[in-house]
């Protein structure tokens, strides 16, 4: 009886019914959209970003972040290696080298940054190779062939096919020095990385360096970003009774803590997103409440009759209760269902930039699109925020229907 009461008194005013359902069907239809695209392309852009170099997670020695020296690397050998062929959701992964050095000819001499890389795993892992502006990348065909950076072989004002020198200090405290040839220059589009990157094979490093086995980091490629966590924790705890050669310890870094800057930016950008949505929730909620308000005002009469004739004022909020749950959950499977095939349509079919934004995108090595997402957990806390604020305007016109007198709800004008 509750229900189908309910259900008539709805469409007693139909227009008013329709236009506050309309309005909670926008608003979840608006906050879906908005969220999915927001959620969508941070994934697309994270995922374009570790795939270019960072890569999902490394492994590398506690401390290394603060302080990346060579002192703090570690074997990369069968122990480590088996660690990391027990996680099913670990795809690929790669060892890398990073030190400093000097390069230089006849004419200039820079500072520079070695990232030393196995070209053979490195491809399953980042897209390196696909950064590469002239010639070729680093290959086990020529392991003394590097890449520089394309304003580093500016300033030194040489050109690919020429040989160059660089010294390093090793991990035995000696200096290293090797004579490479360019075989190709890198474009990441950040000035200074460009200015001083260099790229060799990891075994020119390990002799460059005197590293023998070690390394600095391995780079880890999983099967999805919102794995991370999972992947993190089951090698953490793999890696915790590893005994190293010396007092440090391994550990699994994931994204956020390899790059805490683009984490924070992101972080910056999703509370601004929330911060709207939450603008126009609250919208929605004053129409929600002028719908019931209304409601209960141009039926006092009515109550007072009802409340006269012995109905108990609960069975009134019970019924209006019912009413703005019909009204609530209309507009919300409407919106949603909307959102959803909007969201898919998005998905396949990403929003491009062009012109000087496309460029700027690039730049950066990310894809020049908006794309969306359809993870449950936006549908899921859209529907949350929107029965919330249905609650929460519920209860003053509730309180007001509890403390209502027959004869005060009669006379009611």
């Amino acid at each position: 009886m509750y229900f189908k009461l309910a259900w008539r008194n709805i469409w007693r005013n139909w227009r008013r019914a329709i236009i506050t359902m309309a309005a909670i069907m926008f608003a979840v239809f608006l906050t879906i959209i908005m969220r999915g695209m927001q959620l969508g392309t941070y994934d697309k852009n994270i995922q374009n970003t570790l795939e270019m170099m960072t890569s999902y997670l490394q492994i590398q020695v506690v401390g290394y972040l603060d302080n990346p020296t060579l002192r703090k690397t570690f074997n990369y050998d069968e122990k480590v290696q088996k660690i990391l062929n027990s996680e099913e959701k670990i795809i690929a992964y790669t060892p890398r080298i990073n030190a400093d050095g000097l390069i230089g000819n006849k004419t200039n001499s820079f500072g520079t940054g070695i990232i030393a890389v196995d070209p053979e795993t490195e491809r399953k892992v980042s897209k390196l190779n696909e950064r590469v502006k002239d010639g070729e990348f680093v290959n086990s065909q020529n392991k003394f062939g590097i890449v520089v950076g394309y304003k580093l072989l500016e300033n030194l004002q040489a050109k690919i096919g020429d040989e160059i020198v660089i010294l390093s200090s090793g991990y035995d405290g000696t200096m290293g020095n090797l004579k490479f040839k360019i075989i190709g220059t890198s474009k990441f589009g950040q000035t200074e990385f460009d200015k001083m990157s260099v790229f060799m094979h990891i075994d020119a490093a390990r002799e460059l360096l005197s590293m023998g086995n070690k390394v600095s980091a391995v780079a880890i490629n999983i099967d999805n970003l919102h794995n991370s966590d999972e992947v993190k924790s089951n090698l953490n705890e793999k890696l915790f009774d590893l005994k190293l050669n010396n007092d440090y310890k391994l550990s699994t870094f994931d994204w956020g803590e390899l790059l805490p800057s683009m984490k924070q930016s992101i972080e910056f950008d999703n509370a601004q997103g929330i911060v709207t949505l939450g603008i126009l929730l609250a919208l929605v909620a004053f129409g929600i409440l002028n719908t019931v308000v209304m409601s209960i005002t141009e039926r006092y009469r009515e109550f007072g009759v009802l409340i006269a004739l012995g109905m108990r004022q609960i069975k009134l909020v019970i019924i209006l209760f019912i009413e703005t749950i019909f009204i609530a959950l209309i507009g919300s499977i409407v919106g949603s269902i909307g959102g959803y095939f909007l969201n898919y349509y998005l998905l396949l079919n990403p929003i491009k930039f062009s012109g000087d934004m496309a460029e700027m995108y690039e730049e950066f090595g990310w894809e020049a699109a908006l794309y969306s997402s359809l993870e449950p957990s936006i549908f899921i806390s859209t529907l949350i925020s929107i029965f919330s604020i249905v609650l929460i305007v519920y209860f003053l016109p509730a309180y007001r229907l509890m403390k209502l007198e027959a004869l005060k709800g009669i006379r009611y004008t």
